[in-house]
Formats: C-alpha cells, structure tokens, sequence
C-alpha cells in the first residue's frame, strides 16, 4: 500500500476555512468604526452649535454672578438704581395716610393686601430738590430679612442688567448723597442705592414710627 506523505494544511486539521474567517473580522471591523462615526444629520448639528459657540463676542458668555439686575428709576433730576435682589414689587401710588409726629421724610403709610408698610420721600431723606406728586410716582417695596417698607420713586424706567465690572466707585459728592447709601455708579450715569444699608440705617425705625402713630 502506498503511504501518503502530504502534510494537511490548516483545513485539514482544523476544519475552519481561514479565508471566510479573516473576511468576517474584516467586515466587523468596518461596521464598527462606521458605528464609532456621527451620522451626516449629528455632524451638521454639532458643527452648527460649535459655530453659534464661536460667533458669540468675547466676554458675552457670562455667568449671572457677573452682572448685578437693577430696578431704574428716577428722583428728581437724576436716575437711580436699586438692587432686584431688595425689591419686592412696584407698587401704585395711591390712599396712601400721613402720620403725624413723623419724621419729614415719611410720607404716610399704605395698605398692601392687609399688610401695612410705611412710605419713605428720599428725597426729603436725602436732601434732594423736591417736586410735587403725579400720576407717574410710584413706591418701590423693599425689603430684607428684617425690614420692608416703601420707597417712593417720581417714575419707573425699568429693569437692568450691568456688569459688575461695569460699575464704578461713586464720587463723595453726587446729588448730596452720603457715600455710605451707594455701591455705585454705572457708566450710564446711574446711581446705585444700597439697598442693604437703607433697610438697616437706623435713623429709619419704620416699625416704632408706625406703633407710636
């Protein structure tokens, strides 16, 4: 009989057919790198955010603890701002009560909802040049932890955002004001009240005012 001397090959010995073996691997790995890849529609959605991204100016992506938001509003000839963060509501000016043996600079008390709050004149408080009530005036209620009263203002403007970076030191001097009731003064040229230390001043002891009345 006669021997066969041939060697199997990997076939022969395995059974695997090798080159239907690499083929599959090879189309495995084809899938799962088109897999890894955004689609046409995700890359044009993140090219797009990456523009809007890039089309901002310097310095407008800001975090809200840069800016400070205001309520503008005027008292005589000049325009002032007090911090929203002190500012409760707006109120409309009206059947408002005097009260006597008051301070000059109280302008009477009025009746929020059931809750009585007394009105302040800053102008009168501060000194101002003084001018008679309108339509227009309106009270600004302010308040802290402690305190809450109204503060009479000629006209609302508005609300306002401004950088901190924005603002600047307010010379001594401004309107007669004493530098201790001001943060600021913005390049607008609006003077900002703090609104922390007007709800605290103790020559403004609004609750024994309205006991005593």
């Amino acid at each position: 009989m006669k021997r066969d001397n041939t060697v199997p090959g990997p076939e022969q010995k395995t059974g695997i057919d090798w080159n239907e073996m690499y083929y599959r691997i090879e189309k495995t790995r084809e899938a799962l790198e088109k897999d890894a890849l955004p689609s046409p529609e995700e890359t044009r959605a993140i090219l797009k955010k990456r523009a809007c991204i890039l089309a901002q100016e310097p310095g407008k992506i800001e975090s809200k603890e840069h800016f400070m938001d205001m309520v503008i509003f005027r008292l005589s000839p000049e325009t002032y701002g007090i911090e929203s963060a002190f500012v409760h509501e707006v109120y409309p000016l009206k059947d408002i009560t005097a009260l006597p043996c008051t301070p000059s600079f109280v302008l009477g008390i009025i009746n929020v909802r059931g809750k009585i709050l007394s009105v302040i004149d800053l102008k009168k408080f501060f000194n101002l040049p003084e001018k008679g009530l309108g339509d227009l005036n309106k009270i600004i209620i302010i308040h802290n932890e402690m305190m809450e009263f109204g503060i009479l203002a000629d006209t609302i403007i508005g609300t306002r955002s401004v950088p901190l970076d924005a603002i600047q030191a307010a010379p001594p001097t401004v309107t007669g004001i004493g530098v201790e009731y001001l943060k600021g003064l913005t390049r607008e040229s609006v003077i900002i009240l703090d609104g922390e230390k007007i709800l605290s001043d103790e020559k403004i002891i609004v609750n024994e005012m309205i006991n005593e009345a």
